[in-house]
């Protein structure tokens, strides 16, 4: 076995991916409990357990770390890929991606970071234009670009992809999404989601599906 040419910088990088993840654990924990406004960087210290000064070696402010939580989350839901693959049907195809999104975005504890930002947009536009294209936008275009595959195989009737995959998303949404976001439900339950799903699948293929 080859010892790695520098064992101490490995097990140094090692142990600050470690602290920084320990951090970003406890901020997001009180950035859910408190909000933005409310967290603050001692609050967030203590959560971690961590001190202020450590805290504060690894992000400068609360604004900083935020946007850290924020890049994380993008890049956990990045990592989750629905199934367009065009050769699948396209009722198949919307339920499944609908019943999975709305899973997805209702999940316990999944609201937090789309209220924080949510709330923090106006003030910070660069954090919630980054979480819009690479999160909604980057969904929204993998099911356009599905869906104008199955135009061109004649299987559905649609002029903008872009626009009917909005709509799909949000019929998703119906009665689902609000509730849940502002705390008046909790998540939805698999079989809400479900018949909630299968109506918009419905909608949707009245709309645009293949005329006789």
């Amino acid at each position: 076995m080859v010892a790695a040419p520098y064992p101490n910088l490995q097990t140094s990088f090692d142990e600050d991916n470690a602290k920084r993840r320990q951090i970003l654990a406890g901020a997001s924990k009180v950035f859910m409990d408190l909000g933005f406004d409310g967290a603050s960087m001692g609050e967030i210290a203590r959560a971690a357990g961590v001190s202020k000064g450590t805290l504060y070696v690894y992000f400068a402010d609360k604004s900083r770390l935020f946007e850290a939580i924020v890049a994380q989350e993008t890049l956990e839901q990045g990592r989750l890929s629905f199934n367009f693959d065009p050769e699948r049907d396209v009722p198949t195809t919307l339920r499944d991606f609908g019943q999975n999104y709305i899973h997805l975005i209702c999940r316990p504890g999944g609201g937090s970071a789309i209220r924080t930002v949510m709330a923090i947009a106006e003030r910070m536009p660069d954090v919630g234009r980054r979480y819009y294209e690479n999160v909604l936008e980057k969904t929204i275009n993998s099911l356009a670009r599905y869906l104008e595959a199955h135009v061109s195989a004649g299987d559905v009737a649609i002029e903008d992809c872009q626009l009917a995959a909005s709509q799909f998303m949000m019929m998703c949404q119906a009665s689902l999404f609000l509730p849940f976001i502002f705390q008046a439900a909790p998540p939805p339950s698999p079989e809400r989601i479900a018949q909630v799903v299968e109506s918009a699948t419905q909608m949707f293929l009245a709309k645009y599906g293949k005329r006789g």
